[in-house]
């Protein structure tokens, strides 16, 4: 199984308001930008929506190292939020519908093609990939 690095970001002007996302596709020494946005939408929405068009975006299976600044959906996986909704039928811990069900049901279906590891970075630091997936996808707003 081969293995990527995609970094991922989402940004919105207002929270909701116009917004973007932008993933990083790493490959060996290939480099792929992909970005998009839509005029009304939330921070978390751009967040899904980056991780969810970089896995789209790959050909096959693959092993996939994914780095976001979103504490929202790297701790989906990492402390098992995303395992818990599926048990109670897409529902929180209080009851609640989980908000974004749809794009957590996409993302969830493309863990299952594809072996990802979810790692937090820290935002509008010293990341290089972080600090340009953030540019491409404020430029999409």
């Amino acid at each position: 199984m081969e293995k990527i690095t995609i970094y991922t970001d989402g940004a919105c002007s207002g929270n909701p308001g116009p917004g973007g996302w932008a993933a990083i596709l790493m490959f060996k020494e290939n480099k792929k930008e992909i970005f998009g946005g839509l005029k009304n939408t939330t921070n978390n929405v751009m967040e899904l929506t980056a991780v969810i068009e970089g896995l789209k975006s790959l050909k096959y299976p693959c092993e996939v190292d994914l780095y976001s600044d979103s504490a929202y959906v790297v701790n989906a996986f990492q402390q098992g939020w995303i395992y818990n909704w599926l048990k109670k039928n897409w529902k929180t811990a209080g009851g609640d519908d989980v908000k974004n069900k749809e794009l957590w049901q996409e993302l969830y279906s493309l863990t299952k093609t594809h072996k990802v590891n979810f790692i937090k970075v820290k935002g509008h630091s010293d990341n290089e990939y972080n600090n340009r997936c953030d540019e491409l996808a404020r430029s999409a707003i």
